[in-house]
């Protein structure tokens, strides 16, 4: 699977889709409006941010003891160098990622 690929098969879809509709009689209206969706205008590209500043939302360990997550979870859900790894620590959820387990 080529991800450039498919986004480029989705941006040309959605060109064509955007673009089936439009009928601007206006010579000048046309150009600029043709202009502004050659240049991207509708499919900018894509941004990456890297990093993010989530706030903590504690551990698995952290949900397990308080009965949100059943027990076993803490063992499972853990930091492990390899699948014979036991685990020497518990997986630290974000704010968002807590929330979500416990609206579940």
């Amino acid at each position: 699977m080529d991800v450039f690929d498919i986004r480029d098969r989705v941006i040309d879809d959605y060109r064509a889709f955007t673009q089936g509709f439009l009928q601007i009689c206006d010579f000048e209206i046309r150009r600029k409006v043709q202009e502004e969706l050659d240049s991207g205008l509708l499919w900018p590209e894509p941004s990456l941010a890297l990093n993010p500043s989530f706030e903590s939302g504690g551990t698995v360990d952290d949900l397990a003891k308080a009965g949100v997550l059943h027990p076993t979870c803490a063992d499972i859900f853990r930091i492990k160098r390899n699948e014979n790894d036991k685990g020497d620590r518990s997986i630290t959820l974000h704010l968002h990622q807590r929330a979500a387990i416990e609206s579940s």
